[in-house]
């Protein structure tokens, strides 16, 4: 047996989300997010720990890249498939909010990730791009894509959003 060294530190620090939080609830999606992805408001300590930022955002798509490192892998020697649906699952539900006024959020009710073949740290960067398919009253729907800097495809899928709108005022006369 080979003498590996096996002990690895991996250090995280992040901002207090409560007040980019607050923010989001008060500009229209697409400012959100462009205001997370110009640094202009601090990342998500999900992003943070993921190692994941937003590369790209316009109207119906966003797309978010990470760089795979050996934290991320699992038994088998490759990146765990709970960081790729992490990834898609960010961009297919940010393509959404890009379309939501102040005031509106959304949270994933189906996520479905079909994986084609394994990442690894030789993958290099990799891409999950998220589009628009469907904004409705309630529902919404999108697709995605998860693929290196050549455009080769390592996963797809597709989500299901519910769309949370403010509640009318509640007062009484």
């Amino acid at each position: 047996m080979t003498n590996l060294q096996t002990s690895r530190t991996r250090t995280i620090s992040w901002e207090d989300p409560t007040e980019a939080v607050y923010t989001g609830k008060t500009i229209s999606g697409i400012a959100y997010l462009r205001a997370l992805q110009s640094g202009e408001l601090p990342p998500p300590p999900i992003a943070v720990l993921m190692g994941m930022w937003i590369a790209e955002v316009s109207e119906g798509r966003v797309v978010f890249a990470a760089e795979p490192s050996e934290y991320q892998y699992n038994p088998l020697g490759t990146v765990h498939g709970g960081v790729m649906a992490t990834l898609l699952d960010s961009a297919l539900g940010c393509a959404v909010q890009s379309l939501h006024p102040a005031g509106t959020s959304y949270t994933t009710l189906e996520l479905k990730v079909n994986y084609l073949r394994p990442v690894t740290t030789k993958t290099g960067t990799v891409y999950a791009e998220g589009k628009l398919i469907h904004l409705g009253g309630r529902i919404a729907t999108a697709e995605g894509r998860l693929t290196d800097a050549d455009g080769k495809l390592y996963a797809h899928g597709t989500t299901t959003c519910i769309i949370l709108r403010p509640s009318p005022s509640s007062s009484q006369e």
